[in-house]
């Protein structure tokens, strides 16, 4: 059995509201839920345990990525083409 969700109204600027909008449709949400999916991960530590493991990430494999990310700047374009050989 569920608790039926509450209504609230919140006030936000027209820029944030936008940018707000255009966040929770490119994650494939409606408004409502991505506002509920922030309040959730920020009050469990969810965000944080993901920054946490973002911050590790980096940590051990920073330098590999910033020479990757070189490699695929540098390539050309051809070179990129899906099924192109190495």
């Amino acid at each position: 059995m569920t608790t039926p969700k509450k209504q609230t109204q919140v006030r936000l600027q027209p820029d944030v509201l936008d940018a707000g909008k255009q966040a929770a449709a490119a994650r494939g949400l409606d408004f409502n839920r991505y506002v509920e999916r922030l309040i959730i991960e920020d009050t469990t530590g969810a965000r944080a345990a993901g920054m946490a493991a973002a911050q590790r990430l980096i940590a051990e494999h920073g330098a590999f990525l910033d020479d990757l990310e070189q490699q695929l700047a540098d390539a050309p374009y051809e070179q990129l083409k899906p099924g192109a050989a190495a």
